[in-house]
């Protein structure tokens, strides 16, 4: 059964994490939001890395997205996550938990300690309409970058700017606060809401850094991605939306009378 990693191992999954942004194939991580989720991905072949997504975790606690959960509900549910599987994880810890960088730096410093080597911070207020100011956000992806510094932990440090979730074509926004947010310490840079291929590959080639981006219908696909030079690739709440859909359906067919379905003997792995 897998347990808390200890801080060695931490340190050898978060150079693995680090490694992964770098390696020739694209690293896919489909978000899970509880230990049974995480296991099950886990356990297929080719995933390397364990990503989890806010959403899902709040919505599995009955909760909007937005940092509703606060800093303790989302640790506990990183820490069982992390406790679930042997692969690095990696934590969307939406905008740090707090309204300074100090706050931020004692989000990452818990995180580590709740097992995960990397990270997503973004730089989208609350409000759901605006975003927090370039320098501010450069700040707190600094505050983080010396937390885990201070932690002895080579966290991978993934900055979300949400110039695009905004609903703003705006490549070069996007480029100036990706490059300030790299200078600042992040490791990669995640522009979600962007799934023009040619946009994709101008975010590609213009930030120097790996570059995420977040899949849904519509987007180019895996392959596609690789192609265009895109390091990393996650789909936040859709895995849990896939999850539920077919939840939904197998609720509807056994409702109206239908045979059982073999997928209900699926089991998630114990370990």
């Amino acid at each position: 059964m897998s347990t808390a990693p200890g801080n060695t191992d931490l340190v050898v999954r978060a150079q693995e994490l680090r490694r992964l942004h770098v390696d020739p194939a694209i690293l896919v991580l489909v978000n899970v939001w509880d230990a049974a989720s995480a296991r099950t991905v886990a356990s297929i072949p080719g995933c390397r890395a364990i990503a989890t997504a806010s959403w899902g975790i709040a919505a599995a606690h009955g909760l909007a997205d937005g940092e509703v959960i606060g800093r303790e509900g989302m640790l506990d549910a990183v820490a069982t996550i992390a406790g679930a599987v042997d692969l690095p994880v990696t934590a969307d810890l939406e905008g740090g938990y707090g309204s300074t960088p100090a706050d931020v730096g004692e989000t990452i410093e818990r995180a580590v300690a709740a097992g995960a080597v990397g990270c997503n911070i973004e730089d989208g207020l609350r409000d759901g309409d605006t975003l927090r100011d370039a320098q501010d956000a450069a700040d707190r992806i600094a505050a983080a970058r010396a937390a885990a510094d201070a932690a002895g932990v080579p966290i991978v440090i993934n900055a979300r700017t949400d110039v695009y979730l905004r609903g703003t074509d705006d490549p070069e926004a996007a480029f100036l606060r990706g490059q300030a947010y790299a200078r600042a310490g992040a490791d990669c840079i995640f522009v979600p809401g962007v799934t023009d291929a040619k946009t994709i590959k101008e975010l590609v080639d213009g930030i120097d850094a790996p570059v995420s981006v977040l899949a849904r219908p519509g987007a180019p696909s895996v392959t596609e991605l690789q192609e265009l030079g895109v390091a990393r690739v996650s789909f936040g709440p859709g895995p849990m939306g896939a999850a539920l859909a077919a939840l939904a359906k197998t609720a509807s067919d056994l409702l109206q009378g239908g045979v059982p379905a073999d997928e209900l003997g699926y089991r998630p792995p114990a370990a």
